[in-house]
């Protein structure tokens, strides 16, 4: 019979393989169409708005662009839309299996907000809709024909909800759910706004009427914006592996400053494309904004108080009789790299935030520790601790007897 702790780990492992390969799909279609668009050659003759030449795979390719559309709809259309759904589709499903299945240990700081577990998921499915119902206002307000003020505004909400999810959940799930709210934004713009106009103008022009030109003017907007937050979504969705990040007193501020981050990025990517230049005023704005974030992480968030609590659901493992010999064997082959302190040489944090020095951390993490150590060699690390077979045993045992 197979173990549901391993299952269930696999489970995420699969839906977070989908998650990255649909994200490869999405960010390289708006890479490239942001990158072919600026870089289109428009001295030309003809009712294109320009084209261009590629070579790929041995293959030449003659790309034109129609401002509205080519005076002939053709048959077969090609529509980028899936790559979109399907990272959203898939990276709902694995905060769900992550998040909301294991709230208690990664969702949940009872010395933040003492939530209940629906009201914690309550919160986190909810915040991200409303981040749409506001994001979206504030684009089809007089704002819209503001763009750089509506980029403002929206960096000023961004800023906002890393702050207020900081006040409720765990570091770890404030960053994450930054970048969930942020791609449900880019993924809605998509699905609400750029496919339903690009449908109205395609439908216009089979029927021989003239497209309104308003409609490709929104799906633009929306376009860039998702281009400009693409890079921070990705940081945020990696956050969760380094504690530098999301274990931080400023973590709020530090996702702040990512979205400024991919601006800078994103003008100097966007600019070159554009054969305007090269905006190498960038670079260091970049750079001096990464080392202030790197200034920023080295303020640690610990609350011993945190650190003390037992979640309810992990005190029968304290109260089994093996714990004593289980805490004896991770105290001693783990807590030298999983400690406030670590005392191995070129580690400064606990990895991914994890520490192991008291039998209340042991406890809480008793299903790592049976997946990292029990079922697997993944620690520690080349076993440089030498921990024993007997003692990995030991932590097998006695996972599967107390659950």
């Amino acid at each position: 019979m197979y173990d549901l702790a391993v299952m269930w780990d696999w489970l995420a492992f699969s839906v977070r393989w989908l998650h990255v390969i649909t994200a490869i799909a999405w960010i390289g279609s708006s890479f490239y169409f942001i990158a072919l668009d600026l870089g289109l050659n428009r001295d030309i003759d003809g009712p294109a708005d320009g084209e261009e030449w590629q070579v790929h795979g041995g293959g030449f390719y003659h790309i034109q662009k129609y401002l509205v559309a080519p005076e002939r709809m053709p048959e077969h259309l090609t529509w980028f839309k899936w790559e979109s759904y399907a990272t959203w589709l898939s990276g709902a499903a694995l905060l769900a299996i992550v998040y909301w299945a294991g709230a208690e240990l990664y969702l949940i700081d009872p010395n933040k907000a003492d939530l209940a577990l629906w009201q914690a998921i309550g919160i986190s499915a909810g915040s991200l809709a409303l981040g749409w119902v506001i994001y979206d206002a504030l684009c089809k307000s007089p704002l819209g024909e503001r763009p750089t003020v509506l980029m403002l505004l929206l960096f000023v909400l961004l800023t906002a909800m890393a702050w207020g999810y900081d006040q409720v959940f765990t570091g770890r799930a404030a960053l994450l759910h930054l970048g969930a709210f942020t791609a449900t934004i880019m993924t809605a713009n998509v699905f609400l706004i750029i496919m339903p106009n690009q449908r109205i103008v395609v439908a216009d022009l089979k029927a021989g009427r003239k497209p309104d030109a308003k409609y490709g003017k929104i799906a633009k907007l929306r376009s860039t914006h998702n281009n400009y937050l693409t890079l921070p979504v990705i940081f945020l969705m990696l956050s969760n592996h380094y504690p530098l990040a999301f274990a931080t007193q400023w973590n709020w501020l530090i996702a702040s400053l990512v979205f400024l981050t991919g601006v800078t990025i994103r003008h100097w990517f966007n600019t070159r494309h554009a054969r305007g230049g090269s905006p190498y005023w960038t670079w260091p704005v970049t750079i001096i904004l990464v080392l202030l974030m790197a200034w920023l992480s080295t303020e640690p968030d610990l609350d011993p108080a945190a650190e003390a609590a037992v979640p309810a659901g992990a005190t029968r493992f304290m109260e089994h009789d093996a714990f004593p010999q289980v805490a004896d064997s991770v105290i001693g082959r783990c807590s030298m790299c999983h400690a406030a302190e670590p005392v191995w040489p070129g580690i400064r944090w606990a990895p991914k935030g994890v520490m192991l020095e008291t039998e209340a951390q042991i406890a809480r993490h008793a299903r790592e520790i049976y997946l990292q150590s029990g079922v697997s060699h993944a620690m520690p690390p080349a076993n440089l601790t030498w921990m024993e077979q007997s003692e990995r045993d030991a932590i097998a045992a006695w996972f599967e007897e107390a659950r």
